[in-house]
């Protein structure tokens, strides 16, 4: 897959004669309903012997426009990126919401972006699908100036697990909650952070016996509500590791997201204690999955309460992982 960083990068004559596939979105946690529709896209694009183009755009346009009020990402552009391309994806044009298509009509969004620039055959959109300047454009406006100018417009409608919609939204608001099942059930895999290992208070291996992964993620990302997870860490960065890990392998760990109260830590972060395993992560990028709570966060009266519970957590992981000990 190829991405195009803005318009601009757009080659004159894009994918002309044949034209192509779009379809376009946030794709904020590439979820199963984006999954869906990108599939379809894929699909299409495979029939029509035409290349398939994702349009995404970065930041989120409700950042730009609703600021502090903007919802937390589910997936920074790079995990985006690599899920897209995962569903056989030929094009990625990022659009920079601040630069370019917000003050368009819709009209001009088609007439101009979709069949001027990308020669678009074929445009599938979600049926909440908003676009142009004030979002004054829905999925029925894309379908009638589709037919203006000579685009098949296919709405496809919006996945739901019988009561709820599949959606973004409603993702976070499991995650928030701590429900990681339905989170997953949704996301069609488990949810994730990824960020660079950083120095912590050293207390975790220094005077408590568990050395834990630091990591800490922008405001502006999702986590799970505050909690001990459990989960998968994977080094996904290149170079050899100094210890008994590997990059690339995913290796069982109990996860504690949010402060630490006990210590007085009021930053939030994700610490992950790799169970069985010793080796210097500080710096690395690592990918962190949570795939069940196993408990709230608490604060405890002292280190002796704390190592108790930190002993529970980590047999508890090892039975929802089935991680047996390492002799």
């Amino acid at each position: 897959m190829k991405i195009l960083r803005g318009l601009a990068a757009v080659p004159e004559n894009f994918c002309r004669p044949e034209g192509t596939v779009v379809t376009i979105g946030v794709f904020d946690g590439v979820h199963r309903g984006h999954q869906l529709l990108i599939g379809k896209a894929v699909e299409s694009a495979r029939e029509l012997g035409v290349p398939s183009v994702v349009m995404t755009f970065e930041p989120h346009p409700k950042a730009v426009f609703a600021g502090a009020e903007a919802p937390v990402n589910l997936l920074p552009l790079a995990e985006r990126a690599r899920f897209i391309e995962e569903l056989g994806v030929d094009y990625l044009l990022v659009i920079d919401f601040r630069e370019e298509l917000a003050g368009d009509s819709p009209e001009e969004y088609v007439r101009d972006v979709l069949v001027g620039r990308l020669g678009a055959r074929h445009v599938l959109v979600g049926e909440n699908f908003t676009f142009g300047r004030d979002a004054a454009g829905t999925a029925e406006t894309m379908a009638q100036l589709g037919a203006e100018y000579g685009v098949e417009v296919t709405v496809v409608g919006l996945l739901s697990d019988g009561t709820l919609r599949i959606c973004s939204t409603a993702i976070r608001d499991r995650l928030a909650g701590g429900d990681i099942e339905t989170a997953t059930d949704y996301m069609g895999r488990p949810f994730a952070v990824v960020a660079p290992v950083k120095r912590g208070a050293g207390r975790g291996g220094r005077e408590l016996g568990y050395p834990t992964a630091n990591q800490y993620v922008a405001e502006s990302s999702a986590l799970p509500g505050d909690g001990v997870y459990a989960g998968w860490l994977t080094v996904v960065d290149d170079g050899e590791l100094d210890g008994d890990m590997e990059p690339g392998v995913r290796y069982p760990a109990a996860i504690s997201v949010g402060t630490n109260p006990t210590f007085g830590d009021h930053r939030r972060s994700v610490e992950s204690f790799v169970l069985d395993r010793d080796a210097d992560l500080y710096d690395r990028v690592a990918r962190v999955e949570f795939v069940e709570k196993v408990r709230d966060m608490v604060k405890f009266d002292s280190v002796d309460e704390l190592l108790e519970h930190m002993a529970r957590d980590v047999r508890r992981t090892r039975e929802i992982l089935g991680a047996s000990e390492s002799a």
